[in-house]
């Protein structure tokens, strides 16, 4: 086991940055987190200002978690109302991790219309059936499977994933991205909007995941992706003229470009604070 002391003047809450919905391979067993993070078996836990974990070195966790970036002067620059200050407040130590880009396009395109639970059945067992086979402390875990992989899975094997509707749209994606290998290159090369119009040429990927893929994958902080929760809670509080209606396409970039001039350069941040508080229940490290 390895261990990281953290710094007093860098938050970070485990809990909260491995439950909140923005990476789906990992799994709390025992009082322990267990995660596939590029093709390593991660075990980590936190006690109060302490990591211990196996499976890498101290030094890929703190790229993972982004253990050096500023988290309190990014908070600093969202807090801009009493509304995302109790975000803040609530979710305080919540971090953005860095996800491999692939699996991270896959991953959302699994995410369509459906909740966390089941995004994560289909990336798991997508990953069974199609990853190798890795040993881990609670036993065999999968790697997540490459793009030329599952472009060229049988079409029945993908939709045993329980995939439904999404089948075809990760069969396409996988051949696109095994046809352009250097995919990911070229996208993070791009500024944001055109970077945003490049995931969309993927088939199956709209607004909402272009967003989530910037944020999570490509370090594009500004991204502001908006589900339902992040809907309501942007038109209660901001734009109540669009409050009590389904999102729109319309609605849905007029809620993007207004977080990203409100909130900043960090505006990313604020989305995933305010999607964190939406339930109102925050589960802490300890």
């Amino acid at each position: 086991m390895t261990t990281i002391t953290l710094r007093p003047d860098q938050p970070f809450d485990l809990d909260l940055t491995l439950s909140c919905g923005q990476a789906f391979r990992w799994e709390k067993v025992e009082g322990w987190w267990q995660g596939v993070v590029e093709g390593r078996v991660i075990r980590i836990r936190q006690d109060a200002d302490l990591l211990t974990f196996s499976g890498v070195d101290a030094g890929f966790i703190r790229d993972y978690f982004r253990l050096d970036q500023d988290l309190p002067g990014i908070l600093t620059s969202i807090d801009r109302d009493p509304v995302i200050a109790r975000a803040i407040r609530e979710c305080w130590g919540l971090r953005l991790v860095r996800q491999q880009p692939w699996e991270c396009l896959a991953s959302y395109i699994c995410a369509t219309n459906t909740n966390i639970p089941a995004v994560k059945r289909r990336v798991a067992l997508m990953a069974e059936r199609f990853g190798g086979p890795v040993d881990g402390p609670f036993g065999t875990a999968y790697t997540f499977p490459e793009p030329d992989i599952l472009a060229s899975a049988p079409f029945d094997d993908l939709r045993d994933c329980r995939l439904g509707y999404r089948t075809g749209y990760i069969s396409v994606a996988a051949a696109l991205a095994t046809e352009h290998p250097d995919w990911a290159e070229r996208v993070a090369a791009l500024p944001l909007e055109d970077a945003r119009r490049a995931l969309m040429e993927f088939r199956g990927v709209g607004p909402k995941v272009a967003d989530c893929v910037l944020l999570f994958a490509f370090e594009s902080f500004e991204a502001f992706p908006v589900d339902v929760w992040v809907h309501r809670i942007m038109a209660a509080t901001y734009l109540p003229d669009i409050a009590g209606r389904s999102c729109r396409p319309s609605d849905y970039e007029r809620i993007r470009r207004f977080a990203q001039d409100y909130f900043g350069e960090y505006a990313g941040y604020a989305q995933e604070y305010l999607y964190c508080m939406r339930g109102g229940g925050v589960h802490r490290s300890r």
